[in-house]
Protein backbone atom coordinates (compact mmCIF):
# COMPACT_ATOMS: atom_id res chain seq x y z
CA UNK A 1 0.00 0.00 0.00
CA UNK A 2 3.09 2.65 0.41
CA UNK A 3 3.41 2.95 -3.06
CA UNK A 4 0.10 3.84 -3.72
CA UNK A 5 0.23 7.12 -5.26
CA UNK A 6 -1.95 9.11 -2.85
CA UNK A 7 -0.49 7.69 0.39
CA UNK A 8 3.38 8.78 -1.06
CA UNK A 9 1.69 11.88 -1.34
CA UNK A 10 0.48 12.10 2.37
CA UNK A 11 3.82 10.57 3.38
CA UNK A 12 5.63 12.91 2.08
CA UNK A 13 3.68 15.64 2.60
CA UNK A 14 4.28 14.90 6.60
CA UNK A 15 7.53 14.66 5.65
CA UNK A 16 8.13 17.21 4.64
CA UNK A 17 6.10 19.44 6.60
CA UNK A 18 8.12 18.16 9.67
CA UNK A 19 11.36 19.17 7.72
CA UNK A 20 9.97 22.89 7.96
CA UNK A 21 8.06 22.36 10.80
CA UNK A 22 11.19 21.05 13.34
CA UNK A 23 13.61 23.89 12.45
CA UNK A 24 10.77 26.50 13.05
CA UNK A 25 9.76 25.03 16.65
CA UNK A 26 13.62 25.73 17.65
CA UNK A 27 12.98 29.35 15.78
CA UNK A 28 10.13 30.07 18.16
CA UNK A 29 11.64 29.07 20.85
CA UNK A 30 14.20 31.20 20.31
CA UNK A 31 11.42 33.94 19.47
CA UNK A 32 10.08 33.93 22.53
CA UNK A 33 12.72 34.37 24.64
CA UNK A 34 14.62 37.17 22.81
CA UNK A 35 11.55 39.21 20.77
CA UNK A 36 11.42 42.71 21.99
CA UNK A 37 10.28 45.07 18.95
CA UNK A 38 11.09 48.16 20.99
CA UNK A 39 14.99 46.86 20.86
CA UNK A 40 17.15 48.12 18.05
CA UNK A 41 19.78 45.15 18.33
CA UNK A 42 21.18 43.15 15.79
CA UNK A 43 19.89 39.96 17.47
CA UNK A 44 16.42 41.61 17.24
CA UNK A 45 17.02 42.98 13.38
CA UNK A 46 17.85 39.49 12.88
CA UNK A 47 14.59 37.89 14.41
CA UNK A 48 12.31 40.37 12.32
CA UNK A 49 13.81 39.54 9.15
CA UNK A 50 13.69 35.83 9.74
CA UNK A 51 9.76 35.95 11.00
CA UNK A 52 9.16 36.61 7.57
CA UNK A 53 10.64 33.93 5.86
CA UNK A 54 9.37 31.82 8.74
CA UNK A 55 5.89 32.24 8.92
CA UNK A 56 5.84 31.93 4.64
CA UNK A 57 6.82 28.86 5.10
CA UNK A 58 4.29 27.81 8.00
CA UNK A 59 1.93 29.53 5.54
CA UNK A 60 2.71 26.62 2.84
CA UNK A 61 3.16 23.66 5.53
CA UNK A 62 -0.64 24.46 7.34
CA UNK A 63 -2.24 24.80 3.91
CA UNK A 64 -0.26 21.05 3.03
CA UNK A 65 -1.89 20.03 6.33
CA UNK A 66 -5.65 21.38 5.66
CA UNK A 67 -5.58 19.51 2.24
CA UNK A 68 -4.11 16.35 3.38
CA UNK A 69 -7.42 15.53 5.44
CA UNK A 70 -9.34 15.98 2.41
CA UNK A 71 -6.98 13.66 0.81
CA UNK A 72 -6.60 10.90 3.87
CA UNK A 73 -10.38 10.71 3.56
CA UNK A 74 -10.23 10.68 -0.11
CA UNK A 75 -7.08 8.05 -0.54
CA UNK A 76 -9.34 5.72 2.37
CA UNK A 77 -12.38 6.21 0.32
CA UNK A 78 -10.19 4.88 -2.62
CA UNK A 79 -8.52 1.66 -1.08
CA UNK A 80 -11.70 0.26 0.45
CA UNK A 81 -11.94 -2.11 -2.96
CA UNK A 82 -8.76 -4.03 -1.65
CA UNK A 83 -10.23 -5.38 1.86
CA UNK A 84 -12.60 -8.01 2.50
CA UNK A 85 -15.21 -6.53 3.88
CA UNK A 86 -15.02 -2.64 3.73
CA UNK A 87 -17.28 -0.97 1.82
CA UNK A 88 -16.20 2.47 2.26
CA UNK A 89 -13.52 4.80 4.03
CA UNK A 90 -14.68 3.29 7.30
CA UNK A 91 -13.73 -0.07 6.28
CA UNK A 92 -10.03 0.91 5.49
CA UNK A 93 -9.59 3.16 8.68
CA UNK A 94 -10.93 -0.30 10.49
CA UNK A 95 -8.49 -2.33 9.10
CA UNK A 96 -5.58 -1.96 12.18
CA UNK A 97 -5.91 0.10 15.45
CA UNK A 98 -4.33 3.67 13.59
CA UNK A 99 -6.50 4.22 11.08
CA UNK A 100 -8.97 6.32 13.34
CA UNK A 101 -6.50 8.20 15.80
CA UNK A 102 -4.40 9.13 12.45
CA UNK A 103 -7.83 11.02 11.15
CA UNK A 104 -8.55 12.37 14.12
CA UNK A 105 -5.93 13.42 14.84
CA UNK A 106 -4.99 15.11 11.15
CA UNK A 107 -8.99 16.79 12.14
CA UNK A 108 -7.10 18.43 15.34
CA UNK A 109 -4.36 19.61 12.88
CA UNK A 110 -6.87 20.82 10.38
CA UNK A 111 -8.54 23.33 13.17
CA UNK A 112 -4.97 24.17 14.30
CA UNK A 113 -3.58 25.24 11.49
CA UNK A 114 -6.88 27.15 9.97
CA UNK A 115 -6.44 29.01 13.63
CA UNK A 116 -2.66 29.96 13.10
CA UNK A 117 -2.86 31.27 9.57
CA UNK A 118 -5.96 33.49 10.45
CA UNK A 119 -3.89 34.58 13.43
CA UNK A 120 -0.71 35.48 10.79
CA UNK A 121 -3.18 36.70 8.35
CA UNK A 122 -4.14 39.46 10.98
CA UNK A 123 -0.98 39.94 12.85
CA UNK A 124 1.01 41.04 9.74
CA UNK A 125 -1.44 43.71 9.12
CA UNK A 126 -0.65 45.52 12.36
CA UNK A 127 2.25 47.77 12.46
CA UNK A 128 3.71 46.16 14.86
CA UNK A 129 3.21 42.67 14.47
CA UNK A 130 1.49 42.41 18.23
CA UNK A 131 0.18 38.87 17.75
CA UNK A 132 3.89 37.22 16.74
CA UNK A 133 4.35 35.72 20.38
CA UNK A 134 1.22 34.45 20.45
CA UNK A 135 1.20 32.78 16.91
CA UNK A 136 4.58 31.50 17.59
CA UNK A 137 3.52 29.96 21.32
CA UNK A 138 0.85 28.43 19.39
CA UNK A 139 3.34 26.58 16.63
CA UNK A 140 4.58 24.69 19.76
CA UNK A 141 1.23 23.67 20.19
CA UNK A 142 0.28 22.51 16.36
CA UNK A 143 4.44 21.11 16.50
CA UNK A 144 3.76 17.98 18.86
CA UNK A 145 0.72 17.51 17.15
CA UNK A 146 1.74 17.41 13.89
CA UNK A 147 4.83 15.17 14.99
CA UNK A 148 2.35 12.27 16.01
CA UNK A 149 -0.11 12.53 13.26
CA UNK A 150 2.63 11.89 11.16
CA UNK A 151 3.99 9.30 12.94
CA UNK A 152 0.45 7.82 13.62
CA UNK A 153 -0.34 8.23 10.32
CA UNK A 154 2.52 6.10 9.03
CA UNK A 155 2.17 3.67 11.64
CA UNK A 156 -1.39 3.34 9.79
CA UNK A 157 -0.24 2.98 6.37
CA UNK A 158 2.74 0.90 6.95
CA UNK A 159 0.25 -1.85 8.62
CA UNK A 160 -2.32 -1.75 5.81
CA UNK A 161 -2.41 -5.64 4.59
CA UNK A 162 -4.96 -6.67 2.34
CA UNK A 163 -5.86 -10.09 3.17
CA UNK A 164 -7.01 -8.80 6.72
CA UNK A 165 -11.17 -9.00 6.91
CA UNK A 166 -12.10 -5.72 8.02
CA UNK A 167 -15.66 -4.27 9.31
CA UNK A 168 -17.94 -2.59 6.89
CA UNK A 169 -19.80 0.85 8.30
CA UNK A 170 -22.97 -1.34 9.35
CA UNK A 171 -20.96 -2.47 12.28
CA UNK A 172 -20.06 0.63 13.53
CA UNK A 173 -23.11 2.81 13.14
CA UNK A 174 -24.96 -0.33 13.97
CA UNK A 175 -25.48 -3.30 17.06
CA UNK A 176 -22.12 -1.85 19.37
CA UNK A 177 -21.44 0.29 22.37
CA UNK A 178 -19.79 3.07 20.95
CA UNK A 179 -20.79 6.46 20.34
CA UNK A 180 -21.29 6.30 16.57
CA UNK A 181 -23.83 3.86 17.04
CA UNK A 182 -25.00 5.89 19.74
CA UNK A 183 -25.53 8.70 17.58
CA UNK A 184 -26.92 6.70 14.89
CA UNK A 185 -29.88 5.34 17.53
CA UNK A 186 -30.65 8.92 17.89
CA UNK A 187 -34.70 9.28 17.31
CA UNK A 188 -34.32 11.84 13.90
CA UNK A 189 -36.70 14.75 15.38
CA UNK A 190 -34.08 15.13 18.35
CA UNK A 191 -31.55 15.38 15.72
CA UNK A 192 -33.00 17.33 13.61
CA UNK A 193 -34.45 19.92 15.83
CA UNK A 194 -30.66 20.01 17.58
CA UNK A 195 -29.31 20.70 14.23
CA UNK A 196 -31.76 23.72 12.76
CA UNK A 197 -31.27 25.40 16.32
CA UNK A 198 -27.38 25.09 16.58
CA UNK A 199 -26.96 26.48 12.61
CA UNK A 200 -29.90 29.18 13.04
CA UNK A 201 -27.88 30.28 16.23
CA UNK A 202 -24.76 30.54 14.20
CA UNK A 203 -26.53 32.21 11.28
CA UNK A 204 -28.41 34.57 13.57
CA UNK A 205 -25.59 35.42 15.83
CA UNK A 206 -23.85 36.23 12.44
CA UNK A 207 -26.70 38.45 11.21
CA UNK A 208 -26.45 40.14 14.78
CA UNK A 209 -22.91 40.68 14.74
CA UNK A 210 -22.83 42.28 11.19
CA UNK A 211 -25.98 44.59 12.30
CA UNK A 212 -24.76 45.74 15.32
CA UNK A 213 -20.83 45.13 15.51
CA UNK A 214 -20.98 43.03 19.09
CA UNK A 215 -21.30 39.50 19.94
CA UNK A 216 -17.91 38.00 17.86
CA UNK A 217 -17.22 35.93 20.68
CA UNK A 218 -20.55 34.29 21.11
CA UNK A 219 -20.90 33.84 17.29
CA UNK A 220 -17.39 32.17 17.32
CA UNK A 221 -18.41 29.63 20.43
CA UNK A 222 -21.96 28.99 18.65
CA UNK A 223 -19.66 28.34 15.94
CA UNK A 224 -17.68 25.68 17.46
CA UNK A 225 -20.68 23.97 19.32
CA UNK A 226 -22.32 23.75 15.99
CA UNK A 227 -19.79 21.64 14.25
CA UNK A 228 -20.07 18.23 16.87
CA UNK A 229 -24.38 19.03 16.76
CA UNK A 230 -24.22 19.06 12.80
CA UNK A 231 -21.77 15.82 12.95
CA UNK A 232 -24.48 14.17 14.56
CA UNK A 233 -27.09 15.46 13.09
CA UNK A 234 -25.55 14.09 9.57
CA UNK A 235 -25.38 10.31 11.17
CA UNK A 236 -28.57 10.55 12.93
CA UNK A 237 -30.95 11.75 9.73
CA UNK A 238 -29.08 13.11 6.77
CA UNK A 239 -27.75 10.51 5.87
CA UNK A 240 -31.08 8.43 6.18
CA UNK A 241 -32.35 10.85 4.08
CA UNK A 242 -29.61 10.68 1.01
CA UNK A 243 -29.37 7.15 0.77
CA UNK A 244 -32.92 6.39 1.17
CA UNK A 245 -32.37 3.68 3.70
CA UNK A 246 -33.51 3.58 7.38
CA UNK A 247 -30.24 1.91 8.47
CA UNK A 248 -27.54 3.43 6.85
CA UNK A 249 -25.97 5.96 8.97
CA UNK A 250 -22.30 6.29 7.35
CA UNK A 251 -21.41 9.98 7.26
CA UNK A 252 -18.68 8.10 4.73
CA UNK A 253 -20.58 6.90 2.11
CA UNK A 254 -21.87 10.35 1.37
CA UNK A 255 -18.36 10.89 -0.29
CA UNK A 256 -19.14 8.07 -3.12
CA UNK A 257 -19.84 8.75 -6.99
CA UNK A 258 -22.60 6.58 -6.27
CA UNK A 259 -24.05 8.98 -4.23
CA UNK A 260 -23.20 12.28 -6.42
CA UNK A 261 -20.21 13.23 -3.98
CA UNK A 262 -22.55 14.95 -2.21
CA UNK A 263 -20.83 14.83 1.22
CA UNK A 264 -18.20 17.47 -0.07
CA UNK A 265 -21.35 19.60 -0.64
CA UNK A 266 -22.55 19.44 3.39
CA UNK A 267 -18.50 18.84 4.58
CA UNK A 268 -17.12 21.93 2.90
CA UNK A 269 -18.91 24.69 4.52
CA UNK A 270 -19.47 22.84 7.51
CA UNK A 271 -15.71 22.73 8.22
CA UNK A 272 -14.28 25.89 6.66
CA UNK A 273 -17.56 27.96 8.25
CA UNK A 274 -16.58 26.48 12.05
CA UNK A 275 -13.00 26.82 11.21
CA UNK A 276 -13.42 30.47 10.36
CA UNK A 277 -15.54 30.99 13.43
CA UNK A 278 -13.35 29.04 15.90
CA UNK A 279 -10.23 31.10 14.83
CA UNK A 280 -11.99 34.27 15.25
CA UNK A 281 -12.20 33.18 18.72
CA UNK A 282 -8.82 32.47 19.63
CA UNK A 283 -7.58 35.19 18.04
CA UNK A 284 -10.18 37.89 19.84
CA UNK A 285 -8.73 38.09 23.40
CA UNK A 286 -5.60 38.43 22.15
CA UNK A 287 -6.26 41.14 19.60
CA UNK A 288 -8.60 42.89 22.43
CA UNK A 289 -5.34 43.82 24.38
CA UNK A 290 -3.33 45.17 20.77
CA UNK A 291 -4.67 48.77 20.09
CA UNK A 292 -2.68 48.72 17.02
CA UNK A 293 -4.98 45.44 16.07
CA UNK A 294 -7.95 46.21 16.60
CA UNK A 295 -8.64 48.45 13.40
CA UNK A 296 -7.00 45.58 11.61
CA UNK A 297 -9.93 43.27 13.60
CA UNK A 298 -12.37 45.82 12.80
CA UNK A 299 -11.74 45.59 8.86
CA UNK A 300 -11.31 42.04 8.96
CA UNK A 301 -14.61 40.47 11.01
CA UNK A 302 -16.73 41.75 9.68
CA UNK A 303 -15.91 39.70 6.16
CA UNK A 304 -14.86 36.77 8.16
CA UNK A 305 -18.35 36.93 10.12
CA UNK A 306 -20.01 37.07 6.94
CA UNK A 307 -18.20 34.39 4.79
CA UNK A 308 -18.64 31.72 7.84
CA UNK A 309 -22.62 33.03 8.46
CA UNK A 310 -23.03 32.48 4.73
CA UNK A 311 -21.41 28.94 4.88
CA UNK A 312 -23.83 28.37 7.69
CA UNK A 313 -26.62 29.28 6.17
CA UNK A 314 -25.85 27.15 2.84
CA UNK A 315 -25.43 24.25 5.29
CA UNK A 316 -28.96 24.42 6.23
CA UNK A 317 -30.41 24.94 2.98
CA UNK A 318 -28.43 21.37 1.75
CA UNK A 319 -29.51 19.95 4.38
CA UNK A 320 -33.07 20.97 4.17
CA UNK A 321 -33.02 20.60 0.43
CA UNK A 322 -31.54 16.86 0.93
CA UNK A 323 -34.23 15.87 3.37
CA UNK A 324 -37.04 17.47 1.59
CA UNK A 325 -36.42 15.92 -1.64
CA UNK A 326 -35.71 12.30 -0.46
CA UNK A 327 -38.05 9.69 -1.03
CA UNK A 328 -37.60 8.45 2.60
CA UNK A 329 -40.31 9.43 4.89
CA UNK A 330 -38.40 9.45 8.75
CA UNK A 331 -41.18 11.67 10.37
Amino acid sequence: MLFHPAVMALLLADALSLVLLLPAGVFAVRLLRHWDLKSGSARQINLERQTYLIATVLGFVFLVQILSLLLLVFTADRLAVQFVGAMCAVGTFNVNPFGFPALFLKLALFFLAATWLFMDHVDNRAPDYPLTRVKYALLLVVLPVATLAALVQLRYFLDLRADVITSCCGSLFTGSKTVTAELAQMPPLPAMIGFYVAAGAVVLAGLHYLWHRRGALVFSGLSAVAFPVAIAAVIAFLSLYIYEHPHHHCPFCLLKAEYGYVGYLVYLPLFVGSALGMALGVTLPFAARAATLRPVMERVMPRVVATATGLFFLLIMLVAWFSWRSNLVLL
